[in-house]
């Protein structure tokens, strides 16, 4: 792995580290507006200057966005923090071309739906690309999709309930796109997942994925099937019929 890239990573882990930086970086995602130092404390129950130190680690990670304020008043302006990817100076050349080709994906619902799934599956990489290891078990399984989801960018995090699996994403590197698009964009995210599950040779599961049930919240949900599925096998993409 490139060395600054894994830096990077390690950066990024580190800052994720503290509960209080979670807090933080929570409270702007639910807002609707970037916030200052003051209202941050407010809302966290911490102190100015721990906020400002955990801001600074925020920052410095590529997690966190601060922009100078109106005042209103003399003076030095206040600074304003909004996580990073959320309305910091319009929309990036990749967000554009990402708007561009799903506004213009063809096909009705169902149809833009089913190709984007299939998309998502080709994103996971060639045959070749597949990792050796196998899971045993769908706990096993959503360990290794959460990695996946991590790796991408919408820091998630996993919750049992009974047999079933829950991955709560917190932050769509996609969010701009896809709350225009969601029959697009969340599509090849379910594509993605359901290719995961098959590399790995998961046990059999009902899958699915529920955008913004909060506004910064998906959910990607994995049960075990309630339909007899042949076990250990690797099924087609989405839209290819199997083979006899």
């Amino acid at each position: 792995m490139n060395e600054d890239r894994a830096g990077e990573r390690s950066q990024t882990h580190g800052a994720l580290a503290v509960a209080s930086r979670l807090r933080l970086l929570d409270a702007l995602r639910a807002s609707e507006r970037p916030l200052d130092v003051r209202e941050l404390a407010a809302a966290c129950g911490l102190h100015i200057t721990t906020v400002r130190f955990h801001l600074d680690v925020l920052t410095d990670a590529g997690l966190v966005i601060s922009q100078a304020g109106r005042s209103g008043t003399r003076g030095r302006p206040r600074r304003l923090y909004l996580p990073a990817g959320h309305g910091a100076g319009g929309s990036s050349g990749y967000e554009l071309l990402s708007e561009i080709l799903a506004a213009h994906w063809a096909g009705d619902g169902d149809e833009r739906a089913r190709r984007a799934e299939r998309a998502g599956w080709d994103w996971a990489g060639p045959p070749e690309s597949r990792p050796a290891a196998t899971a045993a078990t769908l706990a096993e399984a959503a360990v290794h999709v959460n990695a996946v989801f991590a790796e991408l960018g919408f820091d998630p995090d996993l919750v049992r309930d009974g047999d079933s699996l829950e991955i709560r994403l917190h932050s769509c590197p996609f969010r701009a796109v896809a709350a225009a698009h969601s029959d697009v964009v969340c599509s090849v995210h379910l594509g993605l997942l359901r290719r995961t599950l098959a590399d790995i040779d998961a046990p059999p599961a009902a899958v699915s994925l529920k955008p913004f049930v909060e506004p910064h919240l998906c959910l990607a949900q994995i049960a075990p099937a309630t339909a007899p599925i042949p076990a250990r096998r690797i099924l087609p993409p989405p839209g290819v019929e199997a083979q006899p």
